[in-house]
């Protein structure tokens, strides 16, 4: 599928990253060579950090300039691009018959333990390994033991709920070609996406499409032979569906003009929101359908969405609230949030630069946030504890300090750029920076990269850290993965308090494999009085387009502008973060 607009995800690259490191996991488990699979797998991560369409370096004969891509490995790349198929690959396949992606897939398993379990027990798949670690066995192989076998019992639910869904970033890649792919087809009148995707989950089982057209058959041959078919599923007059060759699901309904609304706010679901609303139009003698809203035979609304709610005596419930958790007594007494929007904000508070993780220099961030108009925009690489990571130690950081200090001296950009760290949290609370240098930031987001034995000693580690006093955002507080690893085992309402009685932020991490907080905890962080900083934690200059995922995840939070301490200007924003 090539490049995507508004460059959040290439998807060429991440077939061919895949493919790529599958050839060095099957590599590793083969146990013959010990330096390919390092050489793969430097190629893997080149590949997967690019900031351009892989076919398009591939069109320029430049594939050898992508660092640890040599000749050989330029040619497999090539190979996949052209075929869809790598040789090496499949041979591979054969001589090692395991489902490597699929095992290695599990949080904590790599190309060592798979080797183990494919030798000692003969594991080949997710279901043999599971059937191993429930009866058992898994624990009796050498450096394994029953925690490791209970961490990949709980490891192998992550994947199976990981292998029915997809991140919202990545439906929301496809669902934007597809939906341009409709929209082009002088048949077509409207094109929708409806169910979780509509409402902005975090993740997405499949795309529902909506369509409004004048000839249907058209339609339907366009969508079925889109490029990236693997399978037509079914294919009628009405509904058609497909599976991409990514595995996702597609349907697309055809749905008249006159009952478009209706289908839409159906399809949207909620499942509960969708049943909360037929019961109140069935205690107004109505009935409320994906055809329209019916007193008798007649049609009383149906063509949009605003006029089924305004009949049920509603305000218009935004797609991402409609999940029947207040949000039906909240329009029924005419009190919705007005929900923030993207708009609103007016800069971003955490981000790197190659100073420590980050993929781009100091002076590129800062022009791509100047070109999206923002007020102010902080650098907030990690610090020294962090060393894989390449963390700032204090000089390092006192010299970005005066960096940025000259910078904002010269005036050559607009918008102010802040001075901030992201400081590690350290076993007991301590943090990995001075005071002395803490004083001296304008943003100091305090952030936890390493496991605590227990939940009371990581609540307590949390809970302390938030008590210095340049202590201003807490970063990605729960420090899950979506689809990969869980959140951390924490007290979130002990922290949420004890980031109150020291005027701490949360942040809202809007990296689309994180959306930390979640929508629930945002809802209970501002209930206790809260505020939030919804912030990309950007490490190259694409990822700053990663902000509209954390306004999506705000407004399923119930998030308003007054929530958000980066829609406030400048100075206030300021007044916020002192202490």
């Amino acid at each position: 599928m090539g490049e995507r607009v508004g460059g959040i995800l290439l998807t060429k690259n991440v077939e061919v990253a895949r493919a790529l490191k599958e050839i060095a996991i099957l590599i590793e488990v083969e146990g013959k060579d010990k330096f390919k699979p390092k050489a793969y797998m430097r190629a893997v991560r080149s590949v997967s950090s690019l900031g351009e369409d892989i076919e398009a370096i591939a069109r320029r004969g430049e594939l050898e300039q992508i660092p640890g891509v040599g000749k050989a490995i330029a040619e497999k790349i090539q190979s996949y691009l052209e075929t869809d198929t790598i040789d090496l690959l499949e041979e591979l396949r054969e001589k090692v018959p395991v489902k490597v992606m699929e095992i290695e897939a599990i949080p904590g398993v790599g190309p060592k333990t798979i080797r183990l379990v494919y030798d000692q027990l003969g594991v080949t798949d997710l279901e043999s390994l599971e059937m191993a670690a429930n009866d058992g066995r898994l624990a009796t192989l050498k450096g394994m033991g029953k925690k490791t076998q209970d961490q990949i019992i709980e490891g192998i639910k992550l994947v199976r709920v990981g292998m029915r869904r997809s991140l919202l970033a990545d439906a929301m890649e496809v669902a934007e070609k597809i939906e341009q792919h409709l929209q082009a087809l002088p048949q077509v009148r409207r094109v929708e996406v409806a169910g979780s995707y509509r409402r902005r989950r975090e993740t997405v089982g499949d795309l529902d499409f909506l369509v409004d057209a004048d000839d249907v058959e058209p339609v339907m041959e366009a969508f079925v032979t889109y490029g990236d078919v693997a399978d037509i599923i079914a294919r009628g007059s009405t509904k058609s569906s497909i599976r991409l060759k990514s595995n996702l699901q597609v349907d697309l309904r055809i749905i008249p003009t006159e009952s478009y609304g209706a289908g839409l706010q159906y399809f949207t679901g909620s499942v509960d929101h969708n049943v909360h609303l037929r019961a109140i139009a069935q205690k107004k003698g109505l009935l409320l359908n994906e055809y329209g809203l019916f007193r008798g035979d007649k049609k009383v609304a149906g063509e949009n969405e605003q006029g089924i709610y305004e009949k049920l005596g509603l305000q218009l419930v935004p797609p991402e609230l409609r999940e029947d958790r207040g949000e039906v007594e909240a329009a029924q007494e005419g009190k919705l949030p007005t929900l923030l929007e993207l708009e609103n904000i007016r800069g971003d508070l955490h981000s790197h630069t190659d100073a420590s993780d980050g993929k781009n220099t100091l002076e590129e961030m800062l022009e791509a946030a100047s070109k999206k108009g923002y007020e102010y925009y902080c650098v907030s690489d990690h610090t020294q504890s962090l060393t894989i990571a390449n963390g700032m130690d204090e000089e390092r950081v006192l010299k970005r300090i005066a960096e940025i200090d000259e910078i904002n001296e010269s005036g050559k950009y607009k918008m102010r750029v802040l001075k901030g760290a992201e400081v590690d949290i350290l076993r007991g609370g301590k943090l990995d920076l001075d005071d002395s240098v803490l004083e001296q930031l304008d943003v100091v987001t305090l952030s936890v990269h390493s496991m605590g034995k227990d939940k009371k000693e990581m609540t307590e580690r949390v809970c302390h850290a938030l008590e210095s006093k340049y202590a201003h955002i807490l970063g990605h507080p729960t420090g899950r993965l979506l689809l990969r690893r869980l959140q951390l085992e924490i007290d979130l309402e002990a922290v949420f308090e004890a980031a109150r009685q020291n005027k701490v932020i949360m942040e809202l991490n809007a990296h689309p494999e994180r959306l930390d907080l979640n929508d629930g905890n945002l809802r209970a962080a501002t209930r206790m009085g809260l505020k939030i900083a919804i912030n990309t934690d950007a490490h190259r200059i694409d990822h700053l387009d990663y902000m509209r995922f954390g306004v999506y995840q705000a407004r399923r939070g119930w998030i308003t502008k007054e929530d958000v301490v980066n829609t406030y200007p400048l100075e206030e924003l300021l007044s916020m973060i002192r202490k």
